[in-house]
């Protein structure tokens, strides 16, 4: 039996296919990315804007996607760095890519994707709210991002992370693999051997070896003994990283709780809601008449009723 057609013209379907995308990441991966920096005629630089687009549309386009929102962040800083002063902030942040992170957002709405801007929380804490609310209604969630910490929320095969640019997905056996931890010890591994993305300096002399053969036996920082002597497995340097551990054993739960990402953060969007059913033709037409970027309609399948 043919399905038949839904009101957008794509063919219904039981399954919903949901994919989270790190917004963040790919506006610095399209500013960064070698020969996409392009110029209005005046001199505005717009090559990220339309590297999301791009990215976006592409997304769009693999049969599997049905249910898409992108998340960013709208201020660099958060309410993590009110609890630690080295976290990550906007300074550095090249101008010319700061000042596209407002058409970017923009140009992701009118392209009918729904858009999550943060501010008091991060853009990884709304992907990881959405994947764990939205879990039991889709069949699989696709987090679209290379991000670490975000490889807490993997669960089975049925909420994973793919990294869109090197063509890489990881389920939860992929997490293990990679980093030698189940997902849920994902903070604490990081917590350990630091993340310098986010500014998580970690506990010195802790590497991926020690911290993964360690949290394999003892599942998370407050079961590590303090003496290694209490230790029940060998590890290289076993009593001088005890011995750090329990010296910066505050810093070191700190620092999971800055790894740790939020999963109750209020969405305005149902799962229902987030299904693609086309670009916005008005609002992408003033979109890409600002970016001086009109020859991408073309390339647009669909637009919204």
């Amino acid at each position: 039996m043919e399905p038949t057609e839904a009101s957008n013209g794509r063919p219904l379907r039981e399954a919903m296919h949901l994919h989270l995308v790190d917004g963040t990441y790919e506006l610095f991966r399209a500013y960064y990315a070698p020969g996409q920096r392009a110029q209005t005629p005046d001199g505005r630089e717009v090559g990220a804007v339309r590297g999301i687009l791009r990215t976006l549309l592409s997304l769009l386009s693999e049969p599997d996607c049905t249910h898409v929102a992108v998340a960013f962040d709208h201020v660099i800083e958060s309410f993590r760095n009110d609890l630690f002063e080295g976290y990550k902030t906007g300074a550095g942040i090249e101008p010319e890519l700061a000042a596209q992170f407002g058409p970017a957002e923009v140009a992701a709405k009118a392209l009918g994707v729904a858009v999550w801007p943060m501010v008091e929380v991060e853009a990884d804490d709304a992907l990881a709210s959405a994947a764990a609310q939205f879990s039991e209604q889709a069949e699989r969630v696709v987090i679209c991002t290379p991000d670490k910490d975000l490889a807490q929320c993997v669960r089975g095969e049925r909420v994973v992370l793919r990294d869109r640019r090197r063509k890489i997905e990881i389920d939860e056996a992929g997490v293990i693999e990679k980093f030698g931890v189940p997902p849920s010890a994902i903070p604490d591994y990081l917590a350990l051997v630091g993340d310098s993305a986010d500014g998580i300096p970690g506990i010195p002399k802790w590497g991926a070896k020690s911290a993964a053969t360690v949290l394999r036996t003892y599942g998370q920082l407050d079961q590590i003994p303090e003496d290694a002597a209490d230790w029940t497995i060998k590890v290289r340097g076993a009593k001088s990283l005890a011995e750090n551990l329990a010296a910066r054993q505050g810093e070191a739960q700190l620092y999971r709780v800055l790894a740790t990402l939020r999963t109750d953060v209020e969405l305005p969007h149902t799962i229902e809601e987030l299904e693609w059913t086309g670009a916005h033709k008005a609002e992408l037409e003033a979109v890409l008449a600002d970016v001086d970027y009109t020859r991408f309609m073309e390339r647009v399948p669909r637009f919204a009723s």
